[in-house]
């Protein structure tokens, strides 16, 4: 019994060293399977558009509830189904000869990922776009099976407010915020 009660001893810092290097994972998004939608309301109609996601990878702590890593957009990537829209997006708001991504840099979340299943967060980060950060929290949808991933997310951005141009003209009025949907597919490693 003495052996026993020492072999628990020693194997309980093993144990709990074990249990806190598992509580660091990374999400690496695969970007062919991952895309950004947007939605532009105006008093016509809804512009709706996708941009390609470049690259991203998070980090995250389950313990300590930190996020680390970025997830990097194209700015130039912009496809709205119309090319003049589109060569005025990139050229007179996107800014993209000048500004080449748009990031979005996690810090931390609220909540709990699961290590399986379907997880709800809200992550706080810093989104930079026309090269200014602006602090952010979106609410997101995580879903893991085994070392697969998903992370799925819907938020306005104050476009106008965080500097960028107003699309509107003459009779056509966009709103000053503009919806994104963001989904964003790849791998889990632990």
């Amino acid at each position: 019994m003495k052996a026993f009660a020492s072999s628990l001893i020693l194997a309980l810092p093993f144990a709990l060293i074990g249990s806190a290097l598992a509580q660091h994972s990374t999400f690496t998004v695969n970007p062919g399977a991952s895309k950004v939608n947007m939605t532009l309301k105006t008093n016509h109609d809804n512009v709706l558009g996708s941009f390609h996601i470049q690259s991203g990878a998070i980090q995250y702590d389950n313990s300590a509830h930190t996020m680390a890593g970025s997830v990097v957009v194209a700015a130039g990537s912009g496809d709205t189904g119309n090319q003049s829209r589109d060569k005025k997006m990139d050229k007179d708001i996107l800014e993209t000869q000048k500004y080449t991504t748009v990031t979005f840099a996690p810090r931390s979340y609220t909540g709990n990922i699961a290590p399986s299943g379907d997880s709800t967060i809200q992550v706080t980060g810093v989104i930079t776009l026309l090269g200014n950060p602006h602090d952010i929290t979106i609410p997101m949808q995580i879903h893991i099976d085994a070392n697969n991933a998903t992370a799925k997310a819907s938020f306005p951005i104050p476009y106008v407010q965080w500097g960028l141009k107003d699309p509107s003209f003459f009779v056509l009025k966009a709103q000053k915020e503009v919806d994104i949907d963001l989904n964003l597919a790849g791998t889990i490693a632990h």
